[in-house]
């Protein structure tokens, strides 16, 4: 580099016992002088002798350094005439001068990248067991590291097997390995379905209320959702006969209903595969949380009963284990399994393989079945004591639904601002409002999930929570 050059070195100072390593260190401060114009297009650096001895650090520091800043296509090598800044630099990433999160759905802006007090469709954070994945995704990791090539567009045979095994105990499924696809979480899962049953223009039963992220992905699928109502018993088939006769399919969650937490009828379970066989229709079961009942054992799944070859069973492990697992599973009734597959081949793809050996090996050493004995207890007593909690502060309507406590609020009452107000002071309540259609939303309130209730706070956090609501 000339003398001339007003890029100095004196004024970077290496850090040599924190996390960021010299090379990053020295590759950042060159990337500032080049968009700063210190270092100007054509501009010559120092050899790496020169540089690695202004420095003091060894030759190859500096030699990785401009390799990388070469990568990234900021620095060009013109052989005797050394490096240089190149003649022609990348675009950068322009700031958006708009709200980032303007540009998420709405749904979105009720959750947060750490788990709050109240917040839905998390586990108890602190029960996760953090240390036991770590050291299975460790191992996961390493054990696939040389895997290079193509794998089935199911998702590993290790995996599907030991999710067969486990849908054969805790759901009543039986199947093979073959039959199981692989997805990322439930939403992979249901787009699969949705595509591989041909479901765009045609008609579909969800649950009103019913899960929003669910009626979302058929109306951005060119499906007709037709709100069901839903009582004690679950989806009332009878009501989706005469509101949408000729529908395709039906998006149900019958082992725990949500929101309301209700199991299906038996009466409602044979009169949903009567109207399913009798129409050619599908049933995809969204197996929401039934693994985590609180009330005893749980409910076979749909696809474990009589006329399982029209349900397209739907599970995903974000909720019992944590999201960031991000992988979910479909069980293709044997009628549908070809065109599922092929679907899955075609157009999707399993998540990351060391994330599913790390998933399999928690399966089959019996991690999982344990985990959820633990959460079921754990969860239990949470939502008790949440419910005693709101009741001693004077609040007498608020129910036990499923994992979460519905608190019912006045009619008309904006519960939608109130849930991103709370997001702000660290609460996560659920609106509820969301979870009615549109033609039918009429009810206020909020959803306080129980996984992340701590006994130590929950008198702080309850009250928190009704002050804002009183402020409203």
């Amino acid at each position: 580099m000339t003398a001339a050059s007003p890029w100095k070195t004196k004024d970077l100072t290496l850090d040599r016992v924190g996390s960021t390593t010299l090379v990053d260190q020295i590759a950042s401060h060159i990337e500032g002088a080049i968009s700063e114009g210190a270092l100007p297009p054509g501009a010559r650096l120092p050899s790496w002798r020169d540089l690695a001895g202004q420095l003091g650090v060894a030759r190859g520091t500096i030699r990785a350094t401009y390799e990388k800043l070469m990568d990234r296509g900021l620095l060009v090598t013109a052989g005797s005439a050394g490096t240089r800044v190149a003649g022609s630099l990348p675009p950068t990433v322009a700031p958006d001068p708009r709200d980032p999160e303007a540009l998420l759905p709405q749904d979105f802006h009720y959750r947060a990248t750490h788990a709050l007090v109240f917040q839905m469709g998390v586990p108890a954070h602190d029960a996760f067991p953090a240390t036991l994945w770590a050291r299975l995704h460790r191992q996961a990791v390493q054990a696939t590291s040389l895997r290079t090539g193509y794998g089935d567009p199911r998702g590993l045979h290790e995996l599907r097997s030991a999710i067969a095994s486990h849908v054969a105990v805790a759901r009543g499924i039986e199947c093979s390995p073959e039959q199981v696809i692989v997805t990322a979480g439930f939403r992979g899962g249901l787009g699969i379905a949705l595509r591989a049953i041909g479901a765009a223009g045609k008609q579909a039963w969800v649950e009103d209320p019913g899960y929003p992220v669910a009626r979302f992905a058929l109306e951005i699928s060119g499906v007709h959702a037709v709100a069901v109502p839903v009582d004690k018993d679950g989806i009332v088939v009878e009501r989706g006969c005469e509101l949408a006769p000729a529908a395709a399919l039906a998006v149900v969650t019958p082992g725990q209903q949500a929101p309301s937490g209700v199991a299906l009828g038996e009466h409602r379970r044979a009169e949903l595969i009567r109207w399913a066989n009798s129409c050619g229709a599908w049933i995809i079961e969204d197996d929401y949380l039934a693994e985590l009942h609180l009330g005893g054992r749980s409910p076979n799944a749909l696809a474990a009963g009589p006329g399982s070859e029209r349900v397209i069973h739907v599970g995903t492990f974000s909720k019992t284990i944590a999201p960031m697992v991000g992988i979910g599973f479909v069980i293709a009734p044997l009628p549908l399994a070809r065109r599922l597959i092929d679907v899955a081949t075609w157009l999707s793809a399993p998540p990351n393989v060391a994330s599913q050996l790390a998933l399999a090996s928690f399966l089959r050493d019996g991690h999982y079945l344990r985990h959820l004995r633990r959460m079921r207890l754990l969860y239990g007593e949470r939502r008790r004591l949440l419910v005693e909690t709101l009741r001693r502060l004077g609040v007498d309507k608020a129910v036990p639904a499923g994992l979460s406590v519905l608190l019912p609020l006045p009619a008309g009452f904006d519960d939608q601002r109130l849930a991103l107000e709370a997001r702000a002071v660290n609460l996560g309540p659920a609106p509820l409002s969301p979870w009615f259609a549109a033609a039918t939303r009429s009810g206020a309130g909020l959803l306080l999930a129980v996984a992340n209730v701590l006994e130590r706070s929950i008198d702080h956090d309850c009250q928190r929570l009704l002050t804002m609501i009183e402020a409203s």
